[in-house]
């Protein structure tokens, strides 16, 4: 029991973070970018802000996953066995894999901007005219990073949704209305 107390906490703990921060910094971080003075200034104050992000996501993300697989194994009984547990499962793997490609992807972009220095930009990831003249594949980076930052949040916040369902699978009487229905 307390070995799947610990996994939950982790996938929570985990899962909060990730949606939270990254949803945090698409609404504040990147606007506020925009009041730094100049279109250089906004790029690197940007860029500050998400890669001193970047490690805690991972290890929000790393604390997620480890608490899923330990509460995949708590379960795996009534995975098997409760009907619809699994379906929901699958689909929460599902969902879980987009967030980690779109995460991945994001990273991918976000370095390649970051490591560019103060690219020029209007808010956090929307590029400023003088970077789509002047580099145009770091202004589309950063417009793919414009939708990117509301994909990740639309995608972990699915996930918070899925887990509240599967919160309440777990409750006795729908355990036991689940098995029978099996």
């Amino acid at each position: 029991m307390a070995r799947n107390t610990l996994s939950r906490s982790l996938h929570d703990l985990g899962l909060s973070a990730w949606f939270g921060g990254t949803l945090a910094n698409a609404v504040a971080l990147n606007a506020a970018a925009g009041e730094a003075g100049t279109d250089s200034a906004t790029g690197r104050v940007a860029n500050a802000g998400w890669d001193r992000w970047t490690p805690v996501n991972a290890a929000a993300i790393g604390a997620h996953l480890i608490g899923s697989v330990g509460q995949l194994r708590a379960n795996k009984q009534r995975v098997a066995a409760q009907q619809g547990v699994g379906g929901m499962s699958t689909l929460k793997t599902l969902v879980t894999v987009a967030a980690l490609g779109a995460t991945a992807y994001s990273r991918v972009l976000g370095q390649r901007v970051s490591d560019a220095g103060a690219v020029a930009s209007k808010s956090g990831t929307r590029p400023s005219k003088r970077t789509k003249v002047a580099r145009a594949d770091l202004a589309a980076a950063q417009q793919q990073l414009d939708t990117l930052q509301w994909v990740i949040p639309a995608l972990t916040g699915t996930l918070v949704a899925i887990s509240s369902y599967a919160g309440e699978q777990q409750r006795p009487s729908e355990v036991a209305a689940g098995v029978r229905a099996r």
